[in-house]
């Protein structure tokens, strides 16, 4: 069904929903509209998923429209109105919500996280909330290490589960502070802290001082996957003979690179990737385009927390040595073609998001996108073109190797394969249990030769040499593994380091 044909439901849901004063157009209704806009979009309209966007220029709405469908089972047309998971854009409401409480007199963000949640395990140093906000806790991603607990990413991930991982822990990356590694973990942490200090659900907290009083009557942070939300999309991957994404789309933006270019998509088939997840605070938040509008102006007017409060979302992190990072509350803050840039992406399952916003030329740009190789950062910059091309810098040459997720744990590189053979490998055979995450895996020879890691919820991954005792896994979550030695020569366990996992050990059982 294309989006000219979409009348009756959007006259229905315009009926349906109450609109509220100052607030975008009828909901389901589409326009303002830039043709130059849709062009950028045209590839996703008709019978397939696609996205919904909204562009605030000057203070006014210039485009807000929906193309393709937000449900392929039941034809249903996406609109501004469509409700989506943003994933990881959802970090600055986290952000935000403790940025209020500390201005509540109610959370210290330099204190002990102990202090509020004495549950966490003592690392031997002092986690501050600042640190969780920053992403330089070394708290380790639980999206990592639950994939290598051997739990997939369709699977239901509760808010719950994800804290007693967090609680099973024995270590840290890094010493708190020294070092960035993008934690979603830390900011599940922080959605803890804030339910405790606040006495509310983070649920309620989020929705008493943020969405209600902006009036976004149709967001929400998902505390319970089975709840029916009214006009929520269905998320989507190509199907694996499409695209090399659909074969591995059920995952994070934040663990892999799929559909960098910008150019036009050209997948038919789509497979449903469900969406199980209920992460507090480092994603989760399901809204509109519309509701997002409201909170997009919110950086112009400061309408909640002020403007000091707004501007403090945008103080980036200092590491203990001195430097400053790009990541300030929940929001990279950068520049594109000599422009300065804030904002975030998201990625989740099928769901690819992007939010960005050029201050200084008053130009916020919002693409929720509900199939995974739609690649909406790249379409938001495309966006960005039409409006303030003239004020840019050239474009850059070309990157033949594509434009690289800021937050994949894989290495840019691979290191070159070493040679064993298959007599040498038995060496490391065995069994192998990780008492943080409950779970064995055994290491083989197998017929072909070549060592394998197995678990039962988890394809078998091949452990390629690279040098001595250094293996890469042809999983991600298996990126760079080191077996480990006693005084003797034995081996006794291996570690696994990704970009937010390190040293993650895996003791060889008897």
């Amino acid at each position: 069904m294309k989006r000219h044909n979409a009348i009756a439901l959007a006259t229905l849901a315009a009926l349906t929903t109450p609109t509220l004063p100052g607030c975008a157009p009828p909901p389901g209704d589409h326009g303002p509209a830039d043709p130059r806009v849709d062009a950028i979009f045209a590839d996703l309209d008709g019978d397939r998923p696609g996205a919904a966007v909204g562009v605030l220029f000057g203070g006014e709405i210039v485009h807000r429209a929906g193309y393709g469908l937000a449900n392929l089972d039941h034809g249903v047309p996406m609109t501004p109105a469509t409700v989506f998971d943003i994933a990881s854009i959802s970090k600055q409401f986290g952000a935000m919500a403790a940025l209020l409480l500390e201005a509540e007199g109610a959370l210290d963000l330099d204190a002990d996280v102990r202090g509020y949640v004495p549950e966490l395990p003592d690392f031997g140093a002092v986690i501050t909330p600042r640190h969780l906000i920053h992403h330089t806790s070394g708290i380790r991603d639980w999206p990592h290490t639950m994939a290598l607990g051997g739990i997939e990413f369709t699977d239901v991930i509760s808010f719950e589960k994800i804290l007693r991982m967090l609680h099973n822990q024995q270590a840290i990356n890094f010493p708190p502070g020294s070092e960035y590694a993008y934690s979603n973990t830390g900011y599940n942490l922080l959605a803890r802290v804030i339910e405790v200090q606040s006495g509310m659900s983070f649920r309620e907290y989020t929705h008493s001082r943020i969405f209600d009083p902006l009036g976004m009557s149709r967001t929400h942070f998902s505390d319970d996957y089975t709840e029916v939300v009214p006009g929520r999309a269905e998320s989507y991957a190509p199907a694996p003979e499409d695209s090399e994404a659909g074969g591995r789309a059920a995952g994070t933006g934040e663990t892999h690179r799929a559909a960098q270019s910008a150019g036009q998509t050209e997948s038919t088939t789509f497979l449903r990737q469900p969406d199980q997840l209920t992460a507090l605070a480092s994603s989760s938040l399901h809204t509109t385009i519309d509701d997002f509008i409201l909170w997009m102006r919110n950086y112009e007017t400061a309408a909640v927390g002020g403007d000091a409060l707004v501007g403090t979302m945008l103080r980036r992190g200092v590491l203990t040595g001195g430097d400053t990072i790009s990541y300030a509350h929940g929001l990279s803050v950068a520049e594109y073609r000599g422009l300065p840039t804030f904002g975030h992406g998201g990625s989740w399952v099928g769901f690819r998001t992007s939010f960005t916003r050029f201050p200084e030329q008053n130009l916020s740009i919002a693409v929720f996108c509900n199939v995974s190789d739609c690649n909406p950062a790249g379409r938001a910059r495309q966006v960005a073109e039409v409006y303030l091309g003239d004020l840019m810098d050239p474009l850059p040459e070309p990157d033949e190797a594509g434009e690289p997720d800021p937050a994949d744990p894989r290495p840019e590189s691979e290191p070159e394969p070493a040679s064993l053979t298959a007599a040498e490998l038995q060496e490391y055979t065995g069994a192998y249990r990780s008492p943080e995450l409950d779970s064995t895996y055994e290491i083989e020879v197998d017929a072909e030769g070549r060592l394998l890691a197995t678990h039962w919820r988890n394809a078998p991954t091949i452990l390629t040499p690279t040098g001595t005792d250094t293996f890469t896994g042809s999983q991600w979550f298996f990126s760079q593994v080191r077996f480990v030695r006693d005084a003797a020569g034995r081996i006794t366990a291996f570690t696994v380091t990704g970009g937010r996992v390190h040293d993650l050990i895996f003791e060889r059982l008897p």
